[in-house]
């Protein structure tokens, strides 16, 4: 039976990091991935990375029929390849806001306040062109700006200041609100994924075995303590690997808490219904789901300008001639290249972030609007929804089941109606006018009610595939793992992903997943 310091269980964004710093620092570990290898072109390809979804390379979750979205189902698509999400995302580097983390603190998350979380996203970040006292230069994680910038991207810019909103060249900076280009996870105008950076650079060193198309099937736990991994692999074969250290889960906010309540940890009432044998009562398991949701404003071009029909025949050939020989054109475009955050309360904090797509959009379950044309997508950046995440069934191959909740909290439903108001002022301004010629949905008439806008929202309200918090750190009787991302009450267990947060942080969560992998090796190698 094989044996290592360490394993590893998911080969995603902060996987991979935990990973490289515990073979950098010469321990053994074992990586286990679900998924295939991360060698299709289209995921390395910045603009391709639409084409990954739907392939054996991302899970597509959906939740159960959600009562708030006309009973609709959200189709939560993550990464299920080496570099995770990091391998399938639009590639924006955004970290959430300065009191996000102050609010961890305070809810009992001692040491995860700014000051403390800011030194290791230095750390993790190699920015080309940003540095100073927020920023770092000589990380893994490349940072850099978008050498492509479409027409529609950069008059929605104009656009947004033209109804008042200022101009931010970045988001990680002092201040978060403001409009202006992401800055992207890119290097080389090559996608920069933790397997692509972090992996890559111990790749070669004989403390590394990487596995994938690896199937968890549960922990092994001996005297309550994590010991070891159950797997089963492609041709059937099932195989236990051991540990002389600790297990690290880190197989995203959906899989995590299913993996826990497969070996034992979880609600006790909830293990019985399969006759799974509680081998520690943590009844926060699975709970505390929370997402970012978005509802697409959609406005139709005069002229054929969006990147519909730049996939196919002569311009699909003419791209990607571009991108092979100079590295140069669409395809090194992550796509979503603008947008930015906005306080549509008043409170002095953003509460709204647009992403947006030169081109009409629509979901896994709906075709996007005719023609040609632009998407404002608001999304709500720190929703008071909450939701769960449940087993299926007995067996790993089970879907676990999704209650989103989406919209069960009200105040949910009025920051997206104020974040699609703004968005549709923004589509009216001068210089996105000039090129639309007319609004698509919610509505062609500038002057609308709630119902309508709030109809539309129901109507298209989708994932920016964020989902969050479900093994929450804390103190509490529902916190699953400590600040320390110890699993409660399992000696030898901890956690590093997006799953332990407490609450979703104010914008795109691959940044913040990969601090949290900085932050899991840094806890264990000071110990």
């Amino acid at each position: 039976m094989d044996t290592y310091d360490y394993i590893v269980v998911g080969g995603g964004s902060a996987g991979c990091t935990v990973t490289s710093r515990l073979v950098e620092a010469g321990k053994s570990v074992l990586l286990l991935e679900s998924g295939p290898k991360d060698n299709h072109p289209y995921i390395h390809i910045p603009a391709t990375f639409i084409k990954v979804h739907g392939t054996t390379r991302t899970w597509m979750y959906r939740s159960a029929p959600e009562p708030q979205l006309n009973g609709r189902q959200v189709y939560v698509p993550q990464g299920r390849t080496l570099g995770g999400g990091s391998s399938v995302n639009a590639m924006i580097y955004i970290r959430g806001q300065a009191q996000d983390y102050d609010d961890w603190r305070a809810a009992g998350c001692t040491g995860w306040g700014y000051e403390d979380v800011l030194p290791f996203f230095r750390k993790a970040e190699g920015n080309e062109r940003l540095s100073g006292p927020l920023h770092g230069t000589d990380g893994p994680l490349k940072v850099s700006d978008a050498t492509h910038r479409h027409p529609l991207s950069a008059a929605f810019l104009r656009a947004a200041q033209e109804v008042g909103l200022p101009y931010n060249d970045d988001f990680n900076g002092a201040r978060q609100e403001g409009v202006g280009y992401f800055q992207t996870t890119t290097f080389a105008e090559r996608r920069a994924s933790s397997a692509a950076t972090y992996l890559r650079a111990v790749r070669g060193s004989p403390l590394l075995k990487v596995v994938t198309n690896a199937h968890v099937l549960g922990l092994v736990l001996e005297n309550g303590a994590a010991v070891g991994v159950r797997t089963r692999h492609d041709n059937g074969q099932e195989v236990e690997t051991r540990v002389r250290e600790e297990v690290i889960l880190s197989a995203g906010a959906l899989s995590t808490p299913k993996i826990l309540m497969l070996s034992g940890i979880g609600r006790a009432e909830h293990l019985a219904e399969f006759d799974i044998p509680v081998r520690r009562e943590l009844r926060g398991v699975g709970e505390n789901f929370q997402d970012h949701l978005s509802a697409s404003v959609y406005g139709q071009t005069r002229e054929e300008i969006s990147l519909l029909g730049n996939d196919k025949g002569l311009k699909a050939i003419r791209h990607g001639l571009s991108y092979i020989a100079f590295r140069h054109g669409l395809l090194t475009s992550n796509v979503v290249e603008s947008g930015g955050f906005v306080d549509t309360a008043g409170t002095g904090r953003p509460d709204v972030q647009f992403h947006v797509v030169p081109n009409l959009v629509g979901d896994v379950d709906r075709p996007p609007p005719g023609g040609h044309g632009i998407s404002i997508n608001p999304c709500d950046l720190r929703p008071k929804s909450r939701g769960t995440v449940r087993l299926g069934g007995k067996d790993a191959g089970d879907p676990a089941v999704l209650n989103g909740n989406y919209l069960s909290a009200p105040e949910d439903m009025a920051t997206l109606v104020r974040g699609v108001r703004l968005a549709r002022r923004i589509l009216r301004a001068p210089s996105l006018a000039k090129l639309l010629s007319h609004e698509i949905a919610p509505a062609r008439d500038a002057d609308v009610p709630d119902s309508v806008v709030e109809d539309h929202i129901r109507t298209v309200a989708k994932t920016v595939y964020h989902p969050a918090g479900t093994a929450r750190m804390g103190t509490d009787e529902l916190a699953v793992v400590d600040p320390t991302l110890r699993v409660r009450g399992v000696p030898r267990l901890r956690i590093a992903d997006i799953s332990v947060v407490p609450s979703i942080v104010s914008g795109n969560t691959n940044a913040p997943a990969i601090m949290i992998g900085e932050r899991c090796a840094d806890f264990i190698l000071r110990r």
